[in-house]
């Protein structure tokens, strides 16, 4: 599935950080490389959009705690291991490994047994000479029926759009044949979705295992999540906020929306654009933008004299003093 990939990708050097970085450097470094790569940034630039389709898909892995905690895993038995598929006359590869003894989560199963592992390999075509650890069949006959068929695990990235508004993609299954997953809109990162029925076959006539699709959400350079909320920061200038203005903000629908910042706005503001969100069958929910005063880096002679006239008559108040107060 996806993860096979990880043997080959080393995502920490994707990113150019080192293995313990934290996570807020990790955050740091990625939002920094997502500007520089943004096609957005880099119009027709097939290259810049590979490469931010790369760091992408390493943030989305790092920055989760379990995938990365996984990834560094896999990638400790070394470069020099592949998986297998099974059916191909050798044994299980290490997907079926992990999926085995992973087959009870969050399933309501037991963690699969020694005797389920070594079973698994006999079951595959690579046996143990004729001497057999356990049997096809699940191991200890006479204890609950026919064996359930083991789940199987797949992972997919998507982009941030697609998880807000939902769709039906198609994956490769471990046998090289495709199969369709609906993603609901508003799916998050990390969620995991279960298809019924559609995992391993039982040895012996039980219930199918499930295929286990874990969902992981590539980061939008501009919008990010708050439950069915979406935020956004709306940069606005000096006087916008002093004197008040109407302004334009974009919406993840691509069309803009017009809010009316009220004068003497300060920064950190969050306006509200009701039913702007994320739509889902539960419910609906709103845009917060939320208003940064943006300081200009760059006054010509006259912009700089008025400045310094309003600076004159501006109220002499300081705006620490309640500040310097507190600490005390």
């Amino acid at each position: 599935m996806a993860s096979q990939d990880w043997f080959d990708k080393d995502f920490y050097k994707v990113l150019g950080v080192d293995k313990s970085v934290s996570a807020a450097d990790l955050k740091k470094t990625y939002r920094k490389l997502a500007r520089q790569y943004h096609p957005d940034s880099n119009p027709g630039d097939a290259k810049a959009e590979a490469t931010f389709k790369e760091i992408s898909e390493a943030y989305s892995v790092l920055n989760d705690p379990e995938q990365r905690e996984e990834y560094d895993q896999i990638r400790a038995m070394g470069s020099g291991a592949r998986f297998s598929a099974p059916g191909t006359g050798g044994g299980g590869g290490f997907d079926d490994v992990f999926s085995r003894f992973g087959q009870g989560r969050g399933a309501g199963q037991p963690t699969a047994g020694f005797d389920d592992f070594f079973s698994m390999f006999d079951q595959q075509g690579g046996g143990f000479g004729s001497g057999r650890f356990g049997q096809t069949t699940g191991g200890y006959r006479g204890f609950g029926g026919p064996q359930r068929g083991s789940d199987v695990t797949a992972r997919t990235t998507i982009d941030f759009v697609t998880a807000a508004r939902g769709e039906t993609i198609t994956l490769q299954g471990e046998d090289n044949v495709p199969f369709k997953v609906k993603i609901p809109a508003g799916v998050s990162d990390g969620q995991k979705i279960r298809l019924r029925g559609r995992g391993r076959k039982s040895p012996d006539g039980g219930e199918s295992g499930d295929i286990v699709v874990t969902v992981a959400v590539r980061p939008h350079p501009v919008f990010s999540r708050d439950g069915l909320n979406l935020r956004i920061t709306v940069p606005v200038t000096f006087t916008e906020a002093a004197l008040g203005a109407t302004i334009e903000v974009p919406t993840l629908g691509g069309d803009t929306v017009r809010l009316r910042v009220a004068p003497g706005t300060p920064s950190g503001r969050v306006l509200r654009v009701k039913g702007r969100g994320i739509e889902t069958a539960k419910g609906t929910g709103d845009l917060l933008a939320e208003v940064q005063v943006a300081v200009p880096t760059h006054l010509d002679d006259a912009a700089r004299e008025a400045l310094e006239r309003f600076q004159a008559l501006e109220p002499k108040e300081n705006p620490r003093a309640d500040l310097m107060a507190k600490a005390r």
